[in-house]
């Protein structure tokens, strides 16, 4: 069977694959439509195992509200180019507003969501790993409930945070989320510090002090004072203010009578080891995977 460009051209903005992989689906097929789309979707998931183990740290964070519910959502790419190309950003907006509709936060589970256009988050997922040739996975997914008021602050869809506030205002919640951001607090307050990191800290700042050779009841408030500074670094209570040194957190919150209930940031790529490449040889990488990839079809 002849295939037309008309055919071909159909094909592409239906599932968005290259013009060369619609029209050898559509040869595969007999010009068969719906044939040739669950081709086309064998080929992207083969594509997308083949590309799974390798590392993608980078990519976008964006955050959606509902009136008292936000969730925030990390999609990673391998590159920074990939992370700003408008299909990867279309397909984080989409994901995200699904995990808004869906209200699950478990990624696994919620692979097997449908997007607005009906495909699963993991269809839409490999469809689009095999469109532009790199690994992509949804990384995470957090959800924030609040009886008062719900903020956020994205800096250039690499860092966000979300804060849930009670009292206060909009304009003290955007301040607060900002501050998350760029701040990066492990807790709201002491109560809230891990006891093995804070035993972990003690000990360290015991072995320092014991080095100085003072007595043992100067150690002891030595030990007491370098740990009360390091509450104050790693709560978001404790923290001064980032836009107002001379005031700290609690008091800004204080003099507004209001207080945190919970916050949540995300840092693209946080936590994960990334192998730095040089960026001429990673094109050069990609166009050899895309030549092999021919040559298989």
């Amino acid at each position: 069977m002849s295939i037309s460009p008309s055919m071909v051209k159909e094909l592409r903005e239906h599932t968005g694959a290259g013009m060369m992989d619609c029209k050898r689906a559509l040869v595969e097929t007999d010009g068969d439509l719906d044939a040739a789309v669950e081709v086309l979707r064998k080929s992207g998931q083969a594509k997308a195992d083949k590309k799974a183990s390798r590392i993608a740290a980078d990519g976008r964070i964006v955050v959606v509200h509902d009136g008292n519910r936000a969730v925030i959502v990390e999609v990673n790419s391998e590159t920074d180019f990939v992370a700003k190309d408008e299909n990867f950003v279309a397909f984080v907006e989409a994901v995200a507003a699904a995990a808004l509709a869906s209200g699950t936060t478990d990624v696994e589970a919620f692979a097997h969501e449908r997007l607005a256009d009906g495909r699963s988050v993991e269809e839409a997922r490999t469809e689009l790993v095999a469109k532009i040739g790199e690994n992509i996975s949804v990384r995470r997914i957090a959800s924030v409930i609040a009886d008062g008021i719900i903020s956020s602050y994205t800096h250039n869809a690499r860092i966000a945070a979300v804060v849930a506030l009670d009292g206060g205002d909009e304009a003290l919640g955007r301040d607060i989320a900002m501050h998350v951001a760029a701040s990066n607090p492990m807790c709201i307050d002491e109560s809230g510090v891990p006891a093995e990191t804070l035993e972990s800290e003690r000990r360290i700042l015991t072995e320092q002090a014991q080095d100085s050779g003072k007595p043992p009841e100067i150690i002891e408030k030595m030990i007491a004072g370098r740990i009360n500074k390091f509450l104050k670094q790693i709560t978001l209570l404790g923290q001064p203010f980032v836009k107002d040194s001379d005031i700290s957190v609690a008091k800004l919150l204080s003099d507004a009578d209001a207080s945190v209930a919970a916050f949540v940031r995300f840092e693209v790529g946080e936590g994960i080891e990334k192998k730095e490449e040089n960026f001429a040889e990673e094109v050069m990488k990609q166009i050899e995977d895309a030549r092999k990839d021919d040559k298989k079809s």
